[in-house]
């Protein structure tokens, strides 16, 4: 076989190289290919070793399908007093999330030192930790304990950071004993604390308990929203927006975040005097474990020349920080029930009135003894969250016998020096029917000008002083003073009157009667208080209001919340002579007991019958200012149902020595000089010296003692009546008869519950069962 020429040719020579250029291009390709996978190799590394961590957030984040949004919580805002003290605050808390699957995870190192590091900072048994894992294994995300503080939190994080260093250099230590000695055997593995971490939230907190419960209210549990009092109606106030951190990968696939921060609340400055809220409710405290006790006692304190309330307290009281808390020695379950029993039988009559035929046991057989339980504890919470002074209506007694003279003196329908006669009682007679309507003073208070009417606090001179001023304008004044109709106070829930005031067409002879000294129509205690306001500064009737400023969490104020003068009540004639007659009647009528030494205090004293009038039960009171000349300070309180049997109840003095004793801690608060020698013993201790306005400085507690000369009365002081005291010299009430035949003698529908508790519809039928009036002091 031939072989070719080139083969032979070749057949004895080398294999030529590439050329030196394409030797140097290959080289180069392969460097880089070399270098792009070390760089490769090394980049991996650093994930692993330095952003292992946040990658695995990203990864737990996305099982638990929130990594891409997750929510930054606002802060309520704080309500504060008038001079700064905070009576509401939201603290931050903190809840310690688990994650169960990556602590237990073999291939992770966190199981034995976080089990052991929560135990120990939580102080809580290694094996309730142990177990609460394992019955939540195959879970990302578990909430292992809630409200920690944040002292909580540091204190972890501090011991966590400690204890992971310390267990890397001991894990580095065994690995080089163990190279040095060149023993064989399973590599000792790093132990460290994981899979913990903690959400931030916050929690509601009342420094002070209960003390203005009713006016404060509570929030929910997240700050949302608000229920009762100032925490409700400034809840939007109250309450901020979340913020929140969105999580998303960048082009070189690192874990990145923006963060829109939450927007908190804004804080509310309220008109609240600290020091006088502790005072009104601890001397409402007294007298209802220490003294006589009632039903129910309240008091308010306004500035008459501007509608602020300075305290609104009532023996309603509850623990602002856990609100549905019953004190289980005084609300057994058997209480609840007997509770729940009454509520739901009362819910059923009034929802099927024509069901006269059930039986309560056959509306009761469809309850359990739980379900009875929970109804009389919801009816109880539903008593303890109401603020009487606000959500409550009563027949007010001679507390309103200055609005009658107020009306008749500016209608020229008496004058100061007009004289009426009282012989104890007044025969009064439509034609067809007589009523026998009775004085206080059985026996007469004789011949009276006006002056001494209010300081004896005349029933006779009152309707007298009506007839001759007519219903018309007894009405219209009826309204200038706000009854029947809401002071707009900035509170929830106030009481609807309109149906429990009559109107002129309504009102027949016996009704303006009776309606002259304080019976047979309902007002409110912010009602009775912004009325009474308004006679002080000369006619002014300003819209009561709690809250002074709103400001934003950085200080900066918002808003001010500026007096506002709704319409003139009264000329400053009958004002100036008004506030001399009720001088008077602290200085030698039936307003005695509140007087103060070194000051000139004025007020009127009330004592009203309440329904229905054949069980004797008396609702008293008295409205108190001072000083005369200048009025700066007024104090109503009411005493529902003293506990005393029958007429024994009807003393004023009860609700007279209680405002004495506010009124007198309250002008030293104030820094209300006197006008002459006051008796030491009225003095507060000198650690309490009086606190003047925009001094933020701790007051008197709620439960702390003063040195006020107010001191508890006994039971057997408290059966006395005081000097000038307004109480019944007889049997019986004024003697309305409790049945008017006249439809035209009653008012409209009722819209309210009346301070027994029934409505006017709820009367007897034609007449209304308010014509039954009592004896009004």
């Amino acid at each position: 076989m031939k072989k070719s020429r080139s083969t032979e040719e070749n057949s004895g020579q080398e294999p030529k190289l590439l050329p030196l250029y394409m030797q140097q291009k290959l080289f180069l390709i392969l460097l880089f290919f070399l270098l792009l996978f070390l760089y490769l190799t090394f980049s991996i590394y650093q994930t692993i070793r330095g952003n292992g961590q946040d990658y695995q957030r990203m990864i737990r984040s996305q099982r638990q399908a929130h990594y891409r949004s997750e929510s930054i919580p606002f802060r309520r805002g704080d309500i504060t007093d008038r001079n700064g003290t905070v009576l509401a605050t939201s603290q931050a808390v903190y809840t310690m999330i688990l994650d169960p699957k990556e602590i237990l995870d073999p291939e992770q190192p966190y199981h034995s030192a976080t089990v052991a590091a929560v135990s120990k900072i939580l102080g809580e048994e290694t094996e309730q930790v142990e177990k609460f894992l394992s019955e939540r294994s195959g879970k990302r995300y578990a909430r292992y304990q809630r409200q920690l503080s944040f002292e909580d939190k540091e204190r972890f994080d501090q011991f966590k950071e400690a204890e992971n260093q310390r267990l890397k250099k001991l894990w580095a230590k065994q690995r080089r004993e163990q190279k040095k000695s060149k023993k064989e055997g399973e590599e000792e593995k790093l132990q460290q604390i994981g899979g913990v971490s903690f959400e931030l939230s916050y929690k509601r907190n009342y420094p002070y308990g209960s003390l203005a419960c009713t006016v404060l209210g509570f929030s929910s549990g997240d700050g949302t929203s608000g229920s009762g009092g100032i925490e409700q109606y400034y809840n939007d106030k109250l309450t901020g927006v979340n913020g929140r951190k969105y999580g998303f990968l960048d082009f070189d696939t690192k874990l990145q975040s923006v963060l829109k921060d939450a927007t908190d609340g804004n804080n509310i400055v309220s008109t609240i005097n600290y020091n006088i809220q502790s005072a009104a409710e601890k001397y409402l405290q007294e007298w209802q474990v220490d003294d006589v006790g009632s039903k129910m006692a309240a008091a308010i304190v306004m500035d008459p020349n501007n509608g602020e309330v300075l305290a609104m307290a009532s023996t309603n009281r509850y623990d602002l920080n856990n609100p549905r808390n019953l004190d289980p020695t005084v609300y057994t379950d058997q209480k609840l029930r007997e509770i729940g029993r009454k509520k739901l039988v009362e819910g059923f009559r009034k929802n099927y009135p024509d069901q006269g035929s059930v039986t309560d046991a056959q509306v009761l057989s469809q309850y359990t003894e739980d379900e009875l339980k929970t109804a009389g504890q919801k009816a109880v919470w539903d008593q303890l969250w109401r603020n009487p002074v606000v959500t409550d209506s009563y027949e007010p007694g001679s507390t309103v016998k200055p609005f009658t003279l107020a009306g008749a003196l500016d209608e020229g329908a008496i004058t100061p020096n007009t004289v009426y006669e009282c012989k104890g009682f007044i025969q009064l007679s439509d034609g067809t029917h007589s009523w026998k309507i009775q004085c206080h003073n059985r026996d007469g208070h004789g011949q009276l000008n006006a002056e001494q009417a209010l300081m004896e606090s005349c029933n006779i001179y009152m309707l007298d002083a009506a007839f001759a001023e007519g219903k018309e304008k007894f009405a219209k004044y009826q309204h200038l003073f706000g009854f029947g109709e809401k002071t707009g106070i900035d509170l929830p829930a106030e009481v609807d009157t309109s149906g429990l005031v009559y109107s002129a067409d309504a009102l027949g002879k016996t009704t303006l009667a009776t309606n002259s000294f304080g019976q047979n129509f309902n007002v409110s205690m912010i009602q009775m208080a912004a009325a009474y306001c308004s006679i002080l500064n000369g006619g002014s009737y300003y819209k009561p209001h709690i809250v002074k400023q709103i400001r934003n969490s950085n200080g900066t104020v918002l808003q001010d919340v500026k007096p506002e003068l709704l319409r003139v009540t009264s000329s400053v004639k009958s004002c100036d002579f008004l506030r001399q007659a009720l001088y008077q009647t602290v200085e030698h009528g039936t307003g005695q007991p509140a007087k103060i030494q070194g000051y000139k205090v004025g007020g009127k004293t009330g004592t009203a019958q309440k329904l229905p009038r054949s069980e004797k039960n008396y609702l008293v009171s008295f409205c108190g200012f001072a000083p005369v000349d200048d009025p700066q300070i007024l104090v109503y309180v009411i005493v529902d149902t003293p506990n005393k049997e029958g007429e024994d109840q009807a003393s004023a003095s009860f609700a007279t020595k209680i405002e004495q004793k506010i009124m007198n801690d309250s002008l030293q608060y104030l820094d209300i000089p006197p006008e002459g020698k006051t008796d030491p013993k009225n003095s507060l201790n000198e650690s309490l010296s009086a606190q003047p306005e925009g001094i933020n400085r701790k007051g008197l507690g709620a439960g702390e003692e003063s040195g006020s000369a107010a001191e508890s009365s006994s039971e057997e002081e408290s059966k006395k009546e005081g000097p000038g005291d307004e109480s019944l010299s007889g049997e019986g009430g004024a003697d309305v008869p409790a049945e008017l035949p006249s439809s035209s003698e009653n008012a409209g529908s009722s819209r309210a519950e009346t301070g027994s508790g029934r409505s006017r519809e709820e009367s007897s039928s034609g007449t209304k069962a308010a014509e039954s009036a009592a004896s009004a002091r």
